[in-house]
């Protein structure tokens, strides 16, 4: 592979919309240079970007795994299974060689080159200039999504912000610090809020609740906690509302619901089963359904945090015969095991409470902080809290999360962002039988570069430690 940006040059992938849902399949191949000549083309560049997000090495299947394998959540039940890959993050063994580090790379950068392209023609484009700001501020926040996610996982990253055309305009540009990528994904979240709808057109586009929360949530990454409170406040005041039900949230008869802010979307039985997702099948129990990989199972040390009264116990997470636990955020699919129908949700109003006690915990408003995490307790069905200390609430909402966001990609971010990975997980290997051996360092707190990445372009320098 000479450059993961060959293969962007030339190509892009269509997606269709169906009436309802954001349709992002790939359906075809379409050369750049001859494409973008009207509205019809661009909406399928727009739709293009947002299909990015199924790849396994964003949303099918990475995401929810870098995000909840490193920590206490869960865990690799057969790491054999798939050469180790998911195993390596179960143990911290994680070599740059792993596959599912290379697939976030290059997925992400497969989005963000067709994100850069979009935004590159759209301004030639005749079309209705209100849809055109709507395109570029859902573009926009995409290609910021996707920059958050790689400088979570990798830390510094190169900053592709132009087309590429040439791939020897980017080699040896090396990775850009952490800090600027930080800075551009802030800039283009504020710049995006202007140009999105309240209401999307159609389901599974981004609005501005999307993106003021996701802001909000960069902010809250670099402690930035005062900045990030008056987004999540305005987020609030969007509409979403708490499902009263928690089995409703993520059941697929009832996708896109009033709690939910941004998904990906999936949708089993469509197009020879070729939207759908793989997750059920790779992140269920040995034998449990067909194929079943026993891949980012629920820790038993998750499940029993939850009280016998609290209703996401049984909601979120299931029990197999031999007490195996699994995830019920992710539906069996009625079709094919690969062809999973769950959207995986990016952002649901849930987390916004818990982020806006976050927020107000640390600037010592502790009535407003028990207001919020109180929220997410009494839907749960549990006693509330009245804490007046910050740091015995920061750890109520620190499990609260861990409780209601489990299987949802966010746990070991949670944990390298407040720096408690190292003290949790040595206590978790430490108590947990089959983990005498691991161990985890400083230097894990990042993954990997991709090997083929450092391998074709010397610039491009490997993380400390790998």
């Amino acid at each position: 592979m000479k450059r993961i940006y060959i293969p962007l040059l030339s190509i892009f992938l269509l997606q269709s919309c169906s009436s309802d849902v954001l349709d992002t399949s790939p359906e075809t191949i379409k050369q750049t240079a001859n494409f973008y000549q009207d509205q019809a083309q661009l909406e399928q560049g727009v739709n293009s970007v947002y299909g990015s997000l199924q790849y396994n090495g964003q949303y099918q299947l990475a995401m929810l795994a870098i995000g909840e394998i490193p920590s206490d959540n869960t865990y690799d039940e057969v790491p054999a299974n798939d050469s180790f890959t998911y195993g390596e993050f179960d143990f911290f063994t994680i070599q740059p060689n792993n596959s599912s580090i290379s697939n976030t790379w290059r997925d992400n950068y497969i989005g963000i080159q067709q994100a850069n392209i979009v935004l590159n023609r759209i301004g030639a484009v005749p079309m209705d200039q209100n849809l055109k700001n709507n395109r570029i501020g859902e573009v926009k926040f995409l290609r910021a999504l996707m920059y958050f996610n790689m400088v979570r996982i990798f830390g510094d990253v190169p900053l592709v912000t132009k087309e590429t055309t040439n791939v020897n305009d980017y080699f040896g540009q090396g990775r850009t610090s952490a800090e600027t990528v930080y800075n551009f994904i802030e800039t283009e979240l504020k710049e995006s809020i202007n140009l999105l709808p309240v209401t999307p057109a159609q389901k599974g586009r981004v609005t501005k609740g999307a993106a003021l929360g996701i802001l909000a949530k960069v902010l809250i990454t670099r402690n930035k906690f005062n900045e990030a409170l008056p987004y999540l406040q305005q987020v609030e005041s969007l509409g979403y509302s708490l499902l009263p039900d928690v089995t409703k949230i993520f059941d697929v008869a009832n996708k896109n619901n009033a709690e939910i802010i941004f998904d990906v979307q999936f949708a089993s039985g469509l197009n020879g089963n070729t939207e759908g997702s793989q997750a059920y099948q790779m992140f269920s129990p040995s034998g449990f359904v067909s194929g079943a990989k026993g891949h980012n199972l629920p820790t038993m040390n998750v499940y029993n945090i939850y009280t016998a009264d609290d209703t996401r116990k049984n909601a979120f997470i299931g029990l197999t015969p031999n007490n195996v636990p699994y995830s019920k955020k992710l539906s069996k699919p009625t079709t094919a095991p690969i062809d999973g129908g769950s959207n995986v949700v990016v952002l649901r109003l849930a987390e916004v409470y818990l982020l806006m006690a976050e927020c107000y915990a640390h600037a010592n408003d502790f009535t407003n902080a028990n207001l919020y995490l109180n929220k997410i307790k009494t839907r749960a069905g549990i006693p509330i809290v009245n804490l007046s200390e910050q740091q015995a609430l920061l750890d109520e909402i620190d499990l609260e999360r861990r409780k209601e966001l489990v299987g949802e990609g966010h746990r070991w971010f949670d944990l390298v962002r407040t720096g408690k990975a190292i003290p949790v997980m040595t206590a978790y290997f430490q108590n947990t039988p089959g983990y005498s051996t691991a161990t985890i360092k400083n230097y894990n707190l990042l993954m990997p570069v991709p090997q083929d990445q450092v391998n074709t372009d010397p610039s491009i320098k490997q993380n400390p430690g790998y």
